[in-house]
């Protein structure tokens, strides 16, 4: 029976964290967009983050948050959430989920702890600037 589930692979949408400048830090910051490069509206998408590793030996993880969004337009970005200064020393997870059509897919996305530096970036598509992707 497991064998007859469909399991959708999910091509064209990735997260990229991108760093811009905040009024209220006054300094830049990292913000986590989801991007949808396909050809595709996405409906109905959730996205559940939270941050998990450890800081000097000691196990930590952050609460969960979510993000509802009702729909994500073909070749388009959204953003979705600022990224603590303090967690990037920390495994960022993004489990997102969407409708194309009636079929449902959803992936995990994963920034590793300390991948989030300036020197790891590269052009994010549609957005045209610099950032550090995950797909």
């Amino acid at each position: 029976m497991k064998k007859d589930i469909i399991i959708p692979e999910v091509e064209n949408v990735f997260l990229a964290a991108v760093q811009e400048w905040s009024d209220d830090f006054m300094e830049k910051v990292w913000y986590a967009y989801l991007v949808n490069d396909s050809d595709f509206n996405l409906d109905s998408v959730m996205v559940v983050s939270k941050a998990f590793g450890t800081i000097d030996g000691e196990m930590k993880k952050t609460s969960i948050l979510r993000h509802a969004f009702v729909e994500v337009p073909s070749v388009s970005v959204v953003k979705i959430e600022l990224v603590e200064k303090s967690l990037l020393a920390l495994n960022n997870e993004f489990m997102v989920t969407f409708f194309i059509g009636n079929t449902l897919y959803d992936k995990k996305f994963i920034f590793k702890a300390n991948s989030l530096d300036e020197n790891k970036t590269e052009e994010v598509p549609i957005l045209f600037v610099e950032g550090v992707m995950v797909k």
